[in-house]
């Protein structure tokens, strides 16, 4: 039996009380606990768990989130569903990389309590455990309960950004591939296909792609899957990304869809002609902050040409003249 999502009620209404100097009171699963500060003793990174515990328990999220995953055990002898996945959670906010930084956890007799855990599994325990879990219905399970804590802030304007960031890979794993690797040249890697909420740096979703699938065109269709599952109602104001992004497909589509889209210039020879030809004209317009703005394209309306919109701002040094080219946003097709 699942647990019900319909009501986003991620962030319940209601303030802490009121912190004293050097103490206070966190609600947490192993019941009320009484935390003092020690201003003498070094500042350790689990600290503030309790009061993040709390958050987790007047949310509902930590319970549904165990009740929710897709994992059964058969034997009477395994580990308690809440036991894996509460230390998986705590692996993850102590910034652990690796399966066997677990075992630093199993030293810990505070916070595992906190969360209800009876004890902390092995790495071993929790690796097949992990395994255990059907690849679809643990990234629906993810997903679902993600979407179910960030869908109440998509209520305001916001803006979407689309990245990919490369991850070397050591040893062997699925989808290692050499591809394009400015860091490690010729070593394996796996491409991560990003979508973030720009103002909080919120992750969205992320893809996990083989390393030689770094292009956008591998990442769309995650794009626009994306959109339509948080609705119409709920798309970003703006959609941003680096130059990859700005090709026809990704662009064509925006269009379609009716998404303002802003891109990096891509510095192929129709926009240099294009930015040559602009700067020597003069109907530049005031954009304001030192800035001036004007439409262009870029092959004097023939197509494939397409109208964008050119900036540029005057150097701090420079002399009295013709502004220089500042940053500019273009979109062309080569």
């Amino acid at each position: 039996m699942g647990t019900d999502l319909s009501e986003w009620v991620a962030h319940p209404l209601g303030e802490q009380p009121e912190v004293e100097e050097w103490s206070t009171v966190a609600d947490t699963f192993a019941g009320r606990v009484h935390i003092e500060w020690d201003t003498t003793a070094p500042v350790t990174p689990l600290g503030q768990l309790p009061f993040f515990i709390e958050y987790l328990k007047q949310g509902g999220l930590f319970d549904g989130w165990v009740a929710d995953c897709p994992l059964s055990f058969t034997s009477p002898n395994a580990p308690r569903k809440r036991d894996v996945l509460g230390t998986l959670l705590l692996s993850v906010l102590a910034g652990h990389r690796r399966y066997a930084h677990v075992t630093a956890l199993r030293c810990d007799a505070v916070n595992p309590p906190l969360l209800g855990m009876s004890k902390v599994v092995s790495e071993d325990a929790l690796r097949r455990a992990l395994a255990k879990i059907d690849e679809t219905a643990g990234m629906q399970w993810l997903q679902t309960h993600l979407d179910y804590c960030v869908r109440p802030l998509l209520d305001e304007a916001w803006v979407l950004d689309v990245d990919a960031t490369i991850k070397p890979l050591y040893g062997h794993q699925e989808g290692a591939v050499v591809g394009y690797n400015p860091r490690k040249p010729g070593r394996p890697s796996h491409c991560y296909h990003t979508y973030m909420l720009s103002d909080l740096r919120l992750v969205l979703r992320v893809e996990v792609h083989p390393g030689d699938q770094h292009n956008p065109k591998h990442a769309a269709a995650g794009l626009w899957s994306l959109l339509a599952q948080l609705g119409r109602e709920r798309w970003p104001r703006l959609l941003r990304g680096d130059a990859e992004w700005g090709n026809e497909g990704v662009m064509a589509r925006a269009e379609r869809e009716g998404v303002p889209y802003l891109f990096r210039l891509r510095a192929a020879a129709n926009v240099k002609r294009t930015l040559e030809r602009a700067m020597a004209e003069r109907d530049w317009s005031d954009a304001g902050q030192g800035w001036q703005g004007k439409e262009k394209t870029t092959a004097d309306g023939v197509e494939p040409a397409t109208a964008g919109g050119l900036r540029r701002s005057r150097t701090r040094n420079s002399h009295p003249g013709p502004a220089l080219p500042g940053p500019c946003r273009l979109r062309e097709r080569v």
